[in-house]
């Protein structure tokens, strides 16, 4: 058993916080465990001067931890005058993750960027940004199109991440930190609702694994990523329920 007691194809518990920020267009709180993300969009009425030449808009993402978000303060890249390469790693991959499933062209002459600021870290904050940082960018985007800024809906379908890995000689779905430090394979996996991946990043961690090792893994995080899917859908109609409700009243 697993330190939380979950079974190895088990997620830790995934909550979903919407609109958290008032000031962003879309806001979500992600907890994967004791990971905490909070992700924020942000529509700004230009794209850059590369889009306007294909006549599209674009998707950006910005990624960061709080200094406290460790066990052990990190002191802010500000100070050190640049960003590490895990950062700038992990926001290309967030960026790449969003923009897999948004028709650029229907955006218009608009950039939409998707902050993710760690509050807590405890592994997986890449995939806990991927899965919270579309759930910001749809209420953004929910938000243009019925206002009518829009006049269709480019967001194509879902999108959402994962951990797995082998822990103790065991296939595992969603490692903590602890079980990604003693992994010796390491994988975080993208995909969208129609089980297409956008993303795989898989490493023997001075180890190696069979293609066995590798099919199981994947048929794992797709398990996983069509429960984070479905529970991104739930709570979407939950909010938006509960809206149409208030504003009825």
């Amino acid at each position: 058993m697993r330190k939380d007691n979950r079974q190895n194809d088990e997620k830790r518990l995934v909550v979903f916080e919407l609109n958290v920020n008032m000031h962003a267009e879309g806001s979500v709180l992600v907890s994967f465990g004791n990971t905490k993300v909070l992700c924020t969009a942000t529509v700004e009425d230009k794209a850059p001067l590369f889009c306007k030449e294909e006549n599209k808009g674009w998707i950006n993402a910005e990624y960061a931890m709080l200094p406290r978000a460790t066990a052990v303060r990190t002191p802010r890249e500000v100070q050190k005058g640049k960003q590490t390469g895990r950062t700038m790693e992990i926001q290309r991959l967030i960026s790449r993750a969003l923009r897999s499933v948004v028709d650029l062209s229907k955006l218009g002459d608009r950039t939409i960027i998707i902050d993710c600021d760690v509050l807590q870290a405890d592994g997986g904050t890449r995939t806990a940004a991927i899965t919270g940082g579309f759930l910001a960018l749809k209420l953004a985007v929910d938000k243009l199109v019925k206002a009518g800024v829009l006049p269709e809906n480019p967001i194509k379908e879902y999108v959402a991440a994962i951990s797995v890995g082998i822990c103790d000689e065991e296939i595992r779905l969603d490692l903590d930190y602890d079980e990604d430090f003693r992994a010796s394979v390491d994988m975080n996996v993208v995909m969208t609702e129609s089980g297409r991946f956008v993303e795989i990043q898989g490493t023997g961690e001075e180890s190696t694994f069979s293609e066995f090792d590798l099919y199981n893994m994947l048929e794992l995080a797709k398990k996983g990523i069509n429960e984070l899917i479905a529970l991104q859908k739930g709570v979407l109609v939950d909010y938006y329920e509960d809206h149409n409700h208030r504003d009825e009243e």
